[in-house]
């Protein structure tokens, strides 16, 4: 088991805690992006419900039926939730199953497996369970089942026996493969919410009080730290009475920003920063590329504009500020490809409130221009109004960026 889980001591310390019986029923999975926190909070719920068919309980290579539910992120005892770009991951599994399908390579039911991981990572956060009695639930389900369909039609199973019998039908599988990118790349951008909501840590309540048929139930909160006080007392509420055949795994990049009553509910296990080599290794053990970076540098490669221009758009916006002059927001959006998908949005504000700073300290701006006469906390607080506007209120970007326009000008 953790497999998976490349250069992280914490699985030694979680494995140990499995095999002793001392897994507690909230657990903490701290440290930054892509250093394998959801990778092993997705593992332990598959040993977690594994039925030991395999030589050891929790075998990688166990096919029992829940097991085989798990590898596929189908299995009714896991719930996941917390705001993410997925996007990116998606958009490189699609070509890592690409790739092993018309190159016939050996590793193709791994490469398949990756492709529809990705995309139910992003499908399991928009779970009917989070959404009872909600009136938008119809048109996240429609969004949802042109989805579900095609990942049916690309199970692993599925593909590897059409493989195994030269049915398979290359041309085909790459135009779903094509299509359902495109999908998931429409529901992130439409329904992805910045943080995460109390009617979903309700529902989810509720959820975790019915008895699983076997093994344990298991809610993921990723981003654990993007919850406001309503959301984070709903938590801390059954944090404080789980259910015993619950377990609560939270993962956040800012330990720092959970709160204090929740951070002394759960365990913390500590995932470290990997260097780049240890990175180049993951990318070529999870991607089956050589390419020697970081992960996030790798996954940047997938976007459809890349992090220069994003950073020549940023200044273009502050230089129109400096000069009192609004920009065509249409047209600056469209350079940025209508920031879609939305994590392009986010890079781009990222971009614009680093770039605002370095202004901020510039000893040549001293004119009476609000951007750089109230200083970073001023800044920070209209980027963050901007980014929530588009994520939570459904503006429109170039609004958005409108907006934030006039409130610096």
């Amino acid at each position: 088991m953790f497999e998976n889980v490349l250069y992280q001591n914490a699985v030694k310390n979680l494995a140990s805690n499995l095999h002793n019986n001392m897994l507690p029923n909230s657990i903490l999975f701290s440290g930054p992006a892509s250093s394998g926190k959801l990778t092993c909070a997705l593992e332990l719920a598959r040993v977690l419900s594994c039925q030991g068919n395999g030589k050891v309980r929790g075998d990688w290579n166990c096919t029992c039926p829940s097991c085989l539910k798990n590898k596929a992120l189908v299995s009714q005892n896991l719930l996941i939730t917390g705001p993410k770009n997925c996007f990116l991951e998606i958009a490189a599994s699609r070509e890592t199953f690409l790739s092993a399908l018309t190159q016939n390579k050996p590793y193709l039911q791994a490469a398949n497996y990756l492709f529809v991981r990705s995309v139910r990572k992003l499908t399991s956060r928009f779970n009917p369970v989070f959404y009872e009695g909600e009136d938008n639930i119809q048109k996240i389900s429609a969004l949802i089942q042109p989805i579900d369909q095609i990942l049916e039609d690309l199970d692993p199973l599925k593909i590897s026996e059409q493989y195994k019998n030269g049915k398979i039908d290359v041309e085909q599988i790459t135009k779903l493969a094509d299509e359902l990118l495109s999908l998931c790349e429409k529901l992130e951008t439409s329904s992805m919410k910045a943080s995460i909501l109390i009617s979903h840590i309700r529902n989810a309540s509720k959820w975790a009080q019915y008895t699983a048929v076997e093994g344990k139930k298991v809610l993921i909160i990723e981003n654990a730290d993007k919850m406001n006080d309503s959301s984070r007392n709903a938590l801390l509420k059954i944090l404080e009475e789980p259910p015993e055949n619950m377990i609560f795994i939270l993962t956040t990049e800012r330990k720092s920003a959970i709160m204090p009553t929740i951070l002394s509910r759960v365990r913390n296990y500590t995932f470290s920063e990997r260097s780049i080599e240890q990175e180049s290794t993951v990318i070529e053990r999870i991607f089956h590329s050589e390419k020697k970076c970081s992960i996030n540098e790798y996954l940047y490669e997938y976007l459809p504009v890349g992090k220069e221009k994003l950073e020549d758009l940023s200044e273009k916006f502050l230089e129109s500020i400096n000069n009192s002059r609004l920009l065509d927001f249409e047209e600056l959006s469209k350079e940025a490809n209508d920031f879609k998908p939305l994590v392009l949005f986010q890079m781009f504000l990222e971009k614009l409130f680093e770039n605002g700073k370095k202004r901020i300290r510039t000893e040549g701006y001293q004119r009476q221009n609000i951007l750089y006469g109230e200083k970073q906390i001023f800044l920070l607080k209209k980027v963050q109004e901007c980014y929530e506007s588009v994520t939570i209120y459904n503006q429109t970007p170039s609004r958005a960026l409108q907006k934030l326009a006039g409130d610096l000008l």
